[in-house]
């Protein structure tokens, strides 16, 4: 059988490294940059983009079963105009691109930020299908990048599952944390790339779902059963190990 071949965009970014790494073994990959150009890591092909350019965004795609949007603006603290280029128009960029060349899959890096509001009002756990509660104009540009999926989901039939990305650090960050926070809300870097290749993997029947992206943590806050139960997520970290 013939392997899937899959683009990462956000390639140059810390995520898309780790990913661009653990997924080579299982995956052809393509992988996008844009202002950060690293030289060829294994055997993946190589594109220079701006998301926002769906012009470029067809020719990038063009040929892939799945696409990892992990490209954007990730500063919770970035203006309204900020996040609209990258995190917006680039993410509708990307999914439009993804039905016009009949991808099938796309895997968006959405935030934990999409609902960060509940844990800022002291609404500490949280389920994946709470109404969305922003903590910033970045959270509220992975919120929309959410409901975008949906719609793109039922409109066009093309399959978004949105990852809301926790604290996504080595082991030696929990080791070494200012707070206990880290304890509840973190990815580790092993757990990402099952996360995602699950998400690559799951079943036609999953259109579109969004599910936190965090490790096994024992004070997780936010609710991952739905991961484990559609996607069989079974993540081998907790950052429980390092407290």
């Amino acid at each position: 059988m013939s392997r899937k071949k899959v683009l990462i965009t956000g390639a140059a970014g810390r995520i898309g490294r780790v990913l661009n790494d653990g997924l080579k073994d299982r995956y052809d990959l393509r992988v996008l940059y844009n202002r950060t150009i690293l030289e060829q890591q294994h055997d993946e092909e190589v594109f220079v983009g701006n998301i926002t350019d769906l012009e470029k965004m067809e020719e990038v795609v063009d040929g892939c079963d799945a696409v990892v949007h992990m490209a954007g603006d990730p500063s919770t603290k970035a203006s309204f105009e900020e996040t609209v280029e990258t995190n917006i128009r680039g993410t509708y960029c990307i999914y439009e691109a993804s039905r016009r060349k009949g991808v099938k899959r796309v895997v968006f890096a959405s935030s934990n930020h999409a609902t960060g509001y509940y844990e800022k009002k002291g609404q500490i756990y949280t389920t994946w299908d709470m109404p969305v509660r922003p903590d910033s104009y970045y959270g509220a540009s992975k919120a929309y990048g959410e409901l975008l999926g949906q719609y793109y989901w039922d409109a066009f039939g093309l399959s978004v599952i949105s990852l809301r990305i926790g604290s996504f650090q080595p082991e030696e960050k929990v080791q070494n944390r200012g707070n206990d926070r880290i304890l509840s809300s973190w990815l580790s870097y092993r757990d990402t790339v099952q996360l995602t290749w699950r998400s690559i993997e799951a079943s036609d029947e999953i259109g579109c779902a969004i599910y936190y992206g965090i490790s096994g943590n024992t004070r997780a806050y936010w609710d991952i059963q739905n991961a484990r139960e559609e996607i069989g997520y079974d993540p081998e970290d907790n950052a429980e190990d390092y407290a």
